[in-house]
């Protein structure tokens, strides 16, 4: 069995123009939002914003946000 191969951008090509075909642009660019990466470093500006609050704290306004 031969299997034939194409490179991917040329896969990638097809696929996002089957995409607007089908789906629209609008659709598409929502869709293919979902698997571009992010940027910066979450866990350090995370500990930026948390870490003068307790345990406590972020509990109470979880709860205080929920109501």
């Amino acid at each position: 069995m031969h299997l034939n191969s194409h490179p991917t951008v040329e896969i990638n090509t097809k696929a996002t123009h089957i995409l607007f075909q089908q789906m629209g642009i609008v659709d598409t660019f929502r869709f293919l939002n979902q698997y571009t990466l992010g940027s910066g470093d979450y866990t350090k500006e995370r500990g930026e914003w948390l870490n003068d609050l307790s345990l406590e704290e972020i509990v109470a306004d979880i709860k205080a946000k929920r109501n």
